[in-house]
């Protein structure tokens, strides 16, 4: 290994936000050894070796930077020099206005660039407890699929029960399977967005009973079954199994990732469909498709018996069928200083997922900071934590102090967060009028209100990067 060991910072877990931070602390001059369990132990959700590797969706969300708050944290982290938005602008698959990836393009380039660093050793092996004691900085970015040995240690050193949710992943299909006299490609309003071309989804209409019929299946169907210790545990909103949502109410999903808006069926244009069940490319090559939405805990074989009910999809063969997993995340305000190093040993940092951030970009992002956090602590320096106007900032501050409300006495209801501007302060002066000199309308506010939010943050982060950081601003 280069360099001195008490100057080594060691990573715990190769996933999205491990990775990033590996990048971070490397291309900051100092030694990495970014250990990873897989493949010598797997997940009950991961399926390869490969560093970073995507278990649920392979869309980043929203790549516009003016109007969208996770489009403004992919515009912040690129800013930075971020290892993740590299690959996966690097392998981006049509999808709309978001950014989708191939996901075994994806995780390759990832591996790829961590794997040929001169100053990154990747490590096989799980770390079994609590890193040694010699390790005197260290990341754990473990995830949401933490092992039960690592999990036990934290939360025997914090004297704290983890929180935990419920998390679901979507089923895929072989795009040869869907029926193109019934399906057809185009994006809600004709959307273009990055790699695509305004019509980058698989569309399948419903009729009014065939929805209701779906619903009432959905219900109706053979759902995985908890284990007793699972039974109190809650799901994340942002991440719902599509019968959960069925039970909700029969509009939910029409209402949700059902919704028939912003789409004209070429094959019986003068016909409004009732409902629209949407697939996303999920790989470069095309042939694979995720039905967004429809993550379920409905066993296998009612899986596909009712998907294939859908119109277009009678014939579809899946190449991965949908599924659950139970997701951990610390207490991170009340356990986690504002550098998210755990108060009760602060030799240890956290990022991801377990650090109660939800969502891929937001799990790379904190990955991100906490590199370069720990990049610093190396040097025997103190990095200032970017301004909370910046979307990065504003994740970090819900993570290390934000939005806690007392319920009950001693109860925190401390959960997950998608990046999203409710997080930001507001602003000194909202817009009032357009460029023109006329005042803005409706709708037309909340839009002059994003978009200005979005200026200060990358003008704030700018500074912050001048004044903080020895990388260039575009690296």
């Amino acid at each position: 290994m280069t360099g001195p060991q008490s100057n080594t910072v060691h990573i715990v877990g190769a996933g999205l936000a491990g990775s990033e931070a590996a990048w971070q602390v490397a291309k900051a001059g100092i030694p990495v050894v970014l250990h990873e369990m897989r493949p010598s132990r797997m997940t009950e959700a991961h399926r390869t070796e490969g560093l970073a590797e995507l278990v649920c969706s392979n869309s980043f969300r929203s790549d516009d930077a003016a109007n969208n708050a996770v489009g403004l944290l992919h515009a912040e982290m690129r800013r930075l020099g971020s290892l993740i938005m590299r690959a996966a602008d690097a392998n981006q698959v049509p999808a709309g206005g978001a950014l989708a990836v191939d996901r075994d393009g994806f995780s390759a380039a990832v591996t790829k660039a961590l794997t040929e660093h001169p100053l990154i050793e990747i490590a096989r092996g799980e770390i079994a407890g609590l890193p040694p004691a010699e390790w005197g900085n260290v990341i754990v970015a473990t995830g949401p699929l933490t092992s039960a040995p690592l999990a036990d240690a934290i939360r025997a050193l914090t004297d704290e029960n983890a929180l935990a949710f419920f998390d679901a992943i979507a089923p895929i299909v072989h795009r040869d399977s869907i029926d193109m006299s019934v399906a057809w490609f185009q994006s809600r309003y004709d959307k273009v967005g990055p790699g695509g071309n305004g019509a980058d989804y698989l569309n399948c209409p419903m009729t009014k009973e065939q929805y209701e019929t779906f619903v009432a299946a959905l219900i109706a169907g053979d759902k995985t079954e908890f284990k007793e210790w699972e039974t109190n545990t809650p799901y994340f909103d942002g991440c719902l199994p599509i019968e959960v949502m069925a039970e909700r109410g029969p509009e939910t999903l029409r209402h949700g990732p059902m919704k028939p808006v912003g789409l004209t069926n070429p094959h019986d244009p003068t016909t409004k469909p009732y409902a629209i069940v949407q697939l996303r490319q999920d790989n470069k090559l095309g042939t694979l498709y995720n039905i967004v939405g429809f993550q379920t805990k409905l066993k296998y074989g009612d899986q596909q018996r009712i998907f294939r009910t859908i119109p277009g999809l009678q014939n579809a063969e899946f190449a991965r069928l949908g599924g659950l997993h139970r997701n951990t995340f610390l207490n991170s305000p009340k356990l986690l200083d504002g550098q998210l190093r755990l108060r009760a040993q602060p030799r240890l940092r956290f990022a991801g997922q377990m650090t109660g951030c939800e969502g891929y970009v937001e799990s790379a992002s904190v990955g991100l900071m906490a590199g370069l956090y720990a990049a610093a602590d190396a040097r025997g320096e103190t990095l200032a934590s970017p301004p909370a106007t910046t979307a990065l900032g504003s994740l970090l501050g819900h993570i290390t102090g934000g939005h806690i409300e007392t319920i009950e006495p001693g109860t925190r209801s401390f959960q997950p967060m998608n990046i999203n501007f409710g997080l930001f302060p507001p602003l000194a002066s909202v817009p009032t009028k357009k460029p023109d000199g006329t005042r803005l309308r409706g709708n037309e506010k909340t839009v002059a209100k994003k978009q200005a939010m979005s200026a200060r943050a990358l003008a704030d982060l700018d500074r912050w990067i001048a004044d903080n950081l020895r990388i260039a601003a575009a690296a």
